[in-house]
């Protein structure tokens, strides 16, 4: 994430260390392989950093006495923070030192209010409100963890911590007070602000300049135990065992997954986007039941369909002699297309058309519930506040300050990195990096589009005779050139996108990093929106060219459109783009979903089977401890989320985007997340290493990203329905010209006939660019898909007024469709509120207990320091009074 540091051309200073030198003291292992403590059995373990003792690694003596000196340095200042630090070295490889941090109780104080972290005060007795599913305990206890291994956290009254109020929380036991989620976010928190090196030039500090410099090779929280045995140790939660138990195996694909638990060990940022996870998969199973019920409609009809019988029937389809599709091509028959015809009826039908709108109105109520149930985990989790506290910034940010300003909130003078035109500079660099890859993308898919037209036309000249398909007995039937080159150009797609993804994620990366955010969560948010603008034109653009362009601009048999001058303008299957799109939208769907799971599992999980197989055979020395079975495990990336939500959100695009022409898509992606959950859960259980805890108040950036996906979604499915797909046509035929053919009633019988136009194959002399080829001379008229007039009109081969109803009622179902759906999601949104009325009372009155607690504690407090005063004084009167007697009676 961050540049490596150039340490050859560096020019090593010496620096005195703080407060004189102090190094860490080291220990020898106490063959206790589960502990979680330093030696002394007492300071629990909060951290942990790896290096290599430099004394015994064969390098230059520079590099050596420059990471040696760092490393100290940095240790130094550990400790000057208050941490405290204990090494001892590796029972495998003597060379790994492991160096053990600790956070002491009043660094816990000082930084619990740093980081405003919001801890118990009160036990909350108010009685929680009756659900609905509790009516269906009976069936709903089945889908539940094992409540009696996961215990229901105790629900407290909770107030940012602040440490000259100590006394006034619930604190109990210091050494559990805070959790070891809540210890470990202090400790990395001052890990990435401790210096390691101070000079005249700039002041380095961070332990991530460190990692990416080889001082440290490691840093990482504690797993509390083994994922499939208990540890042997009393005081040990077991909760990562726990966790793999009830969530993370694959036998609980169907249990509600355990998020309190999930929150607790890994924190609120991991806890929320399984939350979203899980409530997007619960809302995909309705989508996925009425899809289901579209595709087995289809399906079923697709042998009684009017217009499709009329294409296989012999009599119709089979007399019926279509122009080619390139200027090299032959006449073909349109019976020939039968199959192609009965696979398109069963996405092309009027359950098409209701399952596009029913998702248009899905993804709304999809959105608005999923607000209300983050709003309720806002709540349980202490979250509500988080954004309004303050975040703090991030190092990286802290680093550069080096000019003055006037916080607008504070009125403070505070530092900042650069001025608003050096703001502006790095604002405007990123903006036109973003549009130059945007641009690659678009020059590819210009690239891939001549790909197409010239392997299309190579195709139809190699695959004109059967005989050229003799290997190919199988599946000849269904090798077609269209097909060959929408398969073959899809898996090219594929690739390219793919490749363009890992260039862009490192041009994505420096230039957010190059910006300076000021907050992790700026930071975050910055790029996601670059990466999501870039992966959205890079999966989407070939299905909107499908969609959209492709056989749209093609011209007549007679005077064809011509790309660069030479190529012909690629037309339709001839089932129609639909077809073409779904193919597209399956292989991009499929080898996305197997590409991640090859790098999400097969990859860490073959890279821990060989650490393990190494680690076994050359340890003669009993069981590993705790931190060095952890250090064998795969670190964490650090845009390791990112990418599950950006896998999500991009999947989320194909189920409502094109939703019209595939729906299958909802069944494919339950399946896919049904999976991607125990996935990613016994992936970051069992593979990887302890993630730093992170506070996250929502999803962030990703929330307006669905709510873009969903406004557009409408407009691209009544498009798809309008002009990609029949339906609009058939309509138009139906209630319209099947009465002008001659028909008593409204029937789809001769739709066929009239959607094909007429076209006098005299007039292809001299009409193509590349040379003729030998047509049959028998053929003297031929049909193709347009609605134009015959040959021998005064208008011939211009739109015939077919053309205009047709024209006029896609529009017309386009503005209709369009603003009943908009108008339905408006009403959706302003009835759903965003927060359910009853969180909204139970944080208001939180609110006021809190202060009445807080008020009384601080009574209390001051009742109590003022007794001694009080009874001083009460003294003091008395004796005056009892003078005041003895005087008075002299």
């Amino acid at each position: 994430m961050y540049d490596v540091m150039e340490e050859e051309s560096y020019e090593f200073r010496d620096v005195d260390l703080p407060d004189g030198t102090r190094f860490c003291p080291q220990v020898e292992y106490n063959s206790k392989p589960d502990s979680l403590f330093f030696d002394d059995g007492v300071r629990s373990i909060d951290f942990i950093l790896v290096y290599e003792d430099e004394e015994k690694v064969s390098e230059r003596k520079e590099t050596i006495v420059r990471r040696k000196a760092r490393r100290e340095y940095f240790e130094a200042s550990l400790m000057k923070m208050g941490l405290e630090l204990e090494a001892t070295s590796s029972v495998l490889n003597d060379n790994l030192i492991f160096v053990k941090v600790h956070v002491p109780w009043e660094v816990q104080c000082i930084y619990a209010e740093v980081l405003h972290i919001k801890v118990p005060i009160e036990v909350n007795t108010t009685p929680p409100r009756p659900s609905v599913w509790n009516c269906f305990h009976c069936v709903t206890k089945y889908f539940k963890p094992d409540e009696d291994l996961i215990k229901k956290e105790t629900d407290y009254f909770t107030a940012p911590f602040q440490k000259n109020r100590r006394d006034c929380f619930y604190i109990g036991d210091k050494n559990h007070f805070f959790t070891p989620s809540m210890k470990s976010r202090m400790a990395y928190y001052i890990l990435c602000r401790a210096p390691y090196e101070l000079n005249e030039r700039v002041k380095k500090f961070g332990i991530t300049k460190l990692l990416s410099g080889g001082v440290y090779k490691a840093a990482y929280p504690l797993h509390d135990c083994r994922f499939n045995v208990k540890s042997r140790e009393e005081s040990c939660p077991n909760e990562r065992f726990l966790l793999f138990k009830e969530w993370a195996h694959p036998k609980n694909f169907y249990k509600i997954q355990p998020l309190d638990l999930i929150r607790r060990y890994y924190g609120e940022k991991i806890g929320i986007y399984f939350a979203w996870l899980g409530f997007y998969t619960f809302m995909l199973a309705l989508a996925a039941v009425v899809g289901l019920s579209c595709f087995i409609y289809g399906y079923r009809t697709q042998e009684t369909n009017t217009w499709s019988k009329e294409v296989c029937d012999p009599e119709i389809g089979g007399k019926i002699v279509m122009c080619p599709q390139c200027d090299l091509c032959h006449y073909w028959m349109l019976n020939s297309t039968c199959d192609t015809s009965k696979t398109l009826t069963i996405f092309d039908n009027f359950g098409s058309l209701v399952f596009a709108v029913f998702m248009s109105i899905w993804v709304t109520v999809f959105l608005e519930f999923w607000k209300r149930y983050q709003a309720e985990l806002e709540y349980e989790w202490d979250t509500v506040e988080f954004l309004e506290q303050g975040e703090p910034p991030r190092p990286e940010y802290e680093a550069k300050c080096i000019y003055d300003r006037i916080n607008p909130v504070t009125g403070v003078k505070e530092m900042v990195p650069y001025t608003a035109c050096g703001r502006c500079f790095r604002l405007s660099i990123g903006i036109g990096t973003v549009l130059f890859w945007i641009m690659l993308i678009l020059v590819s898919i210009v690239a891939i589009i001549v790909y197409r037209l010239a392997v299309f036309l190579s195709l139809s000249i190699k695959l004109k005779d059967a005989g050229d398909l003799k290997n190919l007995e199988p599946i000849k039937e269904y090798v077609t050139p269209q097909m060959a080159t929408s398969v073959t150009a899809g898996i090219i797609s594929f690739v390219v996108i793919m490749v363009l993804n890992t260039l862009y994620e490192r041009v994505a990366i420096w230039i957010t990093d190059y910006e300076l955010p000021r907050t992790r969560t700026d930071y975050e948010n910055s790029l996601t929106l670059k990466m999501f603008l870039f992966q959205f034109v890079n999966y989407y653009s070939s299905c909107f060219y499908i969609a959209f362009v492709k056989g749209k601009i093609v011209g007549y048999p007679g005077k064809s459109v011509y790309l660069l001058g030479k190529y012909r303008n690629e037309e339709c299957d001839p089932g129609g783009c639909l077809i073409e799109l779904t193919t597209q939208l399956a292989i991009i769907m499929g080898g996305k979903a197997i590409w991640n799971n090859i790098q999400e599992v097969l990859l860490p999980w073959v890279k821990n089977l060989i650490s393990r197989y190494f680690n076994r055979s050359t340890s003669e020395k009993g069981e590993l401890p705790r931190w060095e079975q952890d250090f064998h495990l795969q670190p964490n990336l650090k845009l390791g989320l990112f990418y599950e939500y950006l896998e999500m959100v991009i999947q989320f695009g194909f189920v409502t985007l094109f939703v019209a022409s595939f729906p299958l898509a909802p069944v494919l992606a339950l399946i896919n997340n049904l999976c991607e959950i125990r996935i990613d859960a016994w992936k970051i259980t069992t593979q990887f290493r302890r993630i730093v805890p992170e506070k996250a108040q929502d999803i962030g950036a990703w929330q307006p990203i669905l709510q873009g996906i969903a406004i557009l979604a409408v407009a691209t499915n009544a498009m798809i329905i309008a002009f990609t797909s029949d339906m609009i046509p058939r309509l138009v035929y139906y209630w319209s010209f099947s009465l002008h053919e001659g028909y008593s009633d409204h029937t789809m019988k001769g739709f066929i006939n009239s959607s094909l136009s007429y076209f006098n194959t005299s007039d292809f002399s001299g009409t193509a660019l590349n040379p003729p080829i030998e047509r049959l001379r028998n053929v003297t008229i031929c049909r193709y898909r347009d609605f134009r007039f015959p040959p021998g009109h005064p208008r011939e081969y211009e739109y015939n007024m077919h053309y205009w109803h047709v024209i006029a009622a896609k529009m017309a179902f386009i503005i209709v469709v369009e603003h009943i759906v908009y108008l339905t999601k408006f009403i959706l949104n302003y009835v759903i509120p965003d927060v359910p009325y009853t969180i909204k009372e139970r944080i208001k009155r939180e609110k006021y207990l809190t202060q009445v607690i807080l008020h009384e504690t601080n009574l209390k407090l001051v009742t109590k320091r003022l007794r001694p005063v009080i009874d001083g004084f009460s003294g003091h009167v008395e004796a005056k009074k009892d003078n005041e007697i003895e005087m008075s009676q002299y």
